[in-house]
């Protein structure tokens, strides 16, 4: 007996038609495999699908198939691709200029934090280097094969057996 392959419903995280029919324009040709052999590529729909899951829920990637979407690795393998050839950052542009069109952004209000200053409360012990900062004294280093003694003084040679 065949197993039936279950269809995913619209539960609330599927891409509307709309949306997808506008990322669609913005997608590069699927990835080939070089030796032409191998199954054809997933769904791009369904790979974008995961993808905003994962974005929008903070899934890990490998529990995407008990959440009936594809499998993790499929998906991740996507979201590199798409990554690599600035899909994400096309969408973006275009979806914040749409909304700057439409609705208008006040960007007089915006600002940006940072600091590239020592801090202030940081007294002596704050350094240059962020894994010593600054403090004084050395760990000593235990040589191999040697194991801390119990009373914590000195180092003995651990016995093989």
């Amino acid at each position: 007996m065949a197993k039936e392959k279950v269809q995913a419903k619209d539960d609330g995280w599927r891409i509307p038609d709309e949306l997808w029919m506008r990322i669609q324009l913005l997608l590069p040709p699927s990835p080939s495999h070089p030796l032409g052999c191998h199954r054809p590529p997933a769904d791009p729909r369904k790979a974008m699908d995961a993808i905003f899951f994962v974005l929008r829920t903070g899934a890990q990637w490998k529990s995407l198939s008990a959440c009936g979407f594809i499998p993790g690795s499929t998906a991740h393998r996507w979201f590199q691709h798409w990554l690599q050839a600035g899909v994400f950052h096309e969408l973006w542009k275009t979806m914040l200029d749409e909304y700057d069109d439409s609705t208008g952004i006040d960007w007089s209000w915006l600002s940006m934090d940072g600091s590239m200053v020592k801090s202030p409360l940081g007294g002596e012990g704050t350094g240059a280097n962020p894994t010593d900062r600054g403090k004084k004294g050395s760990q000593a280093k235990r040589p191999l094969g040697c194991q801390r003694d119990p009373s914590g003084s000195r180092y003995s040679r651990s016995k093989r057996t």
